[in-house]
């Protein structure tokens, strides 16, 4: 299944949220789960970024919906990157 990877960062009131609710975060990823993707992995990260998230994902249109699901909620600004493993670029590029 492909994979992707979400640099997200909080706006205001995501942060608010989280400081005030700290199990949204979770909650959202399942919301991501219903949508049709999976959260492989997640690290909160300090610096431009406040998280990283591995998706697992049918496909680039599923990706695009959780995106702009997730972006019109207000709470979050996201850059997207379908992640390619490293020996599946290499048999790309024999």
């Amino acid at each position: 299944m492909p994979e992707y990877v979400v640099l997200s960062r909080l706006t205001s009131n995501g942060s608010k949220t989280l400081k005030t609710k700290p199990s949204r975060l979770k909650e959202v990823n399942k919301e991501i789960e219903k949508m049709g993707a999976k959260v492989v992995q997640q690290y909160a990260l300090l610096g431009k970024y406040d998280f990283l998230t591995i998706l697992d994902a049918p496909d680039n249109e599923t990706v695009a919906k959780v995106m702009v699901d997730l972006g019109s909620r207000g709470t979050l600004e996201t850059t997207t990157l379908a992640a390619l493993p490293i020996d599946d670029f290499l048999k790309v590029l024999k």
